[in-house]
């Protein structure tokens, strides 16, 4: 029986397996793809072509001096953005922790000065930034009062009770001496490393706290949808008054730790305004959406060290200031841009 071509060829060929199949386009970009659909993803990359550039081109960036230099940029806006996180991901914003970072040291001094022990001095100083923030969340939450605008208020309100209490001057902060680092300054901000180790400290508890726990999973349910998330029983009103107290007392604590580093609390409204725009850009930078439903501390912490990195190395180069916010800018844009790719990524993926 004569063969045709077709037959020998299919008899003399192996059975088609899944080892045997053409791969198709773009298997080879699967690692890559698997690795952006991480919420960190675009943040880890931009993050190291930033690190890799300011490397290359600046001799001194990599050392450790530098990296101390960077610390008191990077660490105290990583905690500001891992509080801010948990409002953010409610869809939801607190304008008020440049206040709140500017108001507390001075009612830790206050209490201080009272003739309170230091250490329970800044315990019922965060006690006062935690019932400002359940105030801020009872606005929001049960007087409906948009986020935006009820802290925009508290801003203002605390910005001038600040300067109120402080009748507009430096204060020198308590536990500290021009002399030498008291054993409280070291654990509280003055100690090289203190800051970075309670923001990576305060990272990881909180991002455990988002992914792990009932309150994280209740907050990304009441960010992604309120109404589904009340006929499932959780109380969505309470969620967002402790996500503001969570958020005020971390912004609180941040602005100790910045007295104590400096051993001085100046009461300047514009420059923790400042650090808030600072703070928001790096959660959002981070991956955390603003339109709720998602979040990530991580993110915010690695948004907080590429804003670090960006503006160090841009200083170390020897930027004109006049040109330094407008590189800033353009950057954060670059960022977003790279980010919201990374979206449509993670949405083809089916991962979000």
């Amino acid at each position: 029986m004569a063969v045709t071509p077709d037959s020998s060829s299919q008899a003399g060929a192996p059975p088609e397996g899944p080892g045997t199949r053409p791969a198709p386009a773009g298997v080879g970009l699967g690692l890559p793809r698997r690795f952006l659909t991480l919420r960190e993803g675009s943040i880890i990359v931009v993050t190291l072509i930033t690190l890799i550039y300011f490397a290359s081109s600046t001799p001194h960036f990599l050392t450790v001096d530098n990296f101390k230099t960077l610390l008191p940029y990077f660490a105290p806006i990583a905690i500001l953005a891992a509080g801010q996180v948990f409002v953010m991901t409610l869809g939801e914003i607190d304008l008020s922790i440049g206040a709140m970072y500017l108001f507390t040291p001075f009612m830790f001094i206050k209490l201080s000065n009272a003739g309170i022990p230091l250490v329970p001095s800044v315990i019922l100083a965060l006690v006062v930034a935690l019932l400002l923030g359940a105030f801020n969340g009872f606005a929001v939450a049960y007087v409906g009062i948009a986020s935006f605008v009820a802290t925009l208020g508290m801003l203002f309100v605390l910005d001038g009770v600040t300067l109120v209490i402080s009748h507009s001057q430096q204060v020198t902060t308590p536990g500290t001496t021009v002399v030498g680092v008291t054993h409280f300054a070291q654990i509280f901000g003055q100690g090289t490393y203190s800051e970075l180790f309670w923001a990576l400290g305060i990272v990881i508890a909180l991002q455990i706290l988002l992914s792990f726990t009932r309150w994280g999973v209740y907050t990304v349910a009441a960010g992604g949808n309120r109404i589904a998330a009340a006929e499932a029983g959780i109380n969505v009103r309470l969620v967002v008054v402790r996500n503001f107290m969570l958020c005020a007392v971390t912004a609180g604590f941040v602005g100790i730790l910045e007295a104590v580093r400096s051993s001085s609390a100046t009461p300047d409204p514009s420059g923790s305004n400042s650090i808030l725009l600072t703070a928001v850009a790096a959660v959002i930078i981070g991956g955390t959406l603003m339109t709720g439903g998602a979040g990530t501390v991580v993110g915010a912490l690695l948004g907080a060290l590429f804003l670090g990195i960006l503006n160090d190395g841009l200083t170390i180069k020897g930027v004109n200031a006049n040109y330094l916010y407008l590189y800033l800018g353009l950057a954060i844009l670059i960022a977003m841009a790279f980010n919201v790719y990374v979206q449509r990524v993670r949405r083809g993926s089916g991962r979000g």
